[in-house]
């Protein structure tokens, strides 16, 4: 595809977004930033966004984004549940940290499961059911979010690079499905994941710090 081409798909694709593509965009963007912020706006924020793109992927035979954006529904009350749980001291007890090894092999499993699953069925599908399938690239942006929405609910630092794997797959994904606007944002996403793992990384060395320093953290 040639720039023209890329610039007149653009320009055509801008002129169809829908207004609930707006929408949901906006509820996206600042569900993220409420996520770097570690707010627990993210996840109520976050469901209207995921809400609608269930309904824009399965109107437009997007099998693959409608399955992503349920599980984001899903792991979104998840994630509201846990990030609201206190202790006798109203302290939260879930906490930002860093994964060792163990729970990285465990997340590449987990995403390793969920690719083969994905591609297998999108597989499947495509011929009479999901035309506009892509199964390995709809399968490895399904997997890498799947994998970021279970460590994001976790609060897990390394949730971010997989955020960053999901945003630079559904970049291309979305424009050549002509959903450009979407494509936009996932550029958006890509910028705001950086900026919300360094954030991350940060609140994460400061709790290391906290733990060293206070006493009862250490018994």
């Amino acid at each position: 595809m040639s720039l023209s081409e890329i610039y007149r798909q653009f320009i055509s694709d801008m002129q169809h977004t829908s207004l609930l593509e707006y929408i949901a965009v906006f509820f996206g963007i600042a569900s993220v930033w409420y996520s770097r912020k570690e707010n627990i706006l993210v996840y109520p924020v976050g469901l209207v966004n995921t809400i609608i793109y269930v309904y824009i992927s399965v109107n437009g035979s997007l099998l693959g984004e409608a399955s992503v954006n349920f599980y984001y529904t899903v792991m979104s009350i998840y994630g509201w549940i846990l990030w609201a749980r206190k202790n006798q001291q109203q302290e939260h007890i879930v906490l930002i940290t860093s994964s060792d090894l163990k729970e990285w092999l465990r997340q590449l499993l987990f995403f390793t499961v969920f690719y083969i699953g994905i591609f297998s069925g999108l597989t499947y599908l495509k011929k009479d059911f999901a035309p506009g399938a892509i199964p390995w690239a709809d399968a490895f942006a399904s997997a890498t979010a799947f994998t970021a929405m279970w460590l994001m609910a976790r609060k897990k630092v390394e949730s971010w690079y997989w955020w960053i794997a999901t945003n630079v797959a559904s970049i291309p994904l979305y424009f050549v499905k002509h959903y450009v606007f979407t494509s936009i944002y996932y550029i958006i996403l890509l910028i705001m994941a950086f900026w919300g793992l360094k954030e991350w990384i940060k609140r994460a060395k400061k709790l290391v710090v906290a733990k060293e320093e206070i006493p009862e953290w250490k018994q």
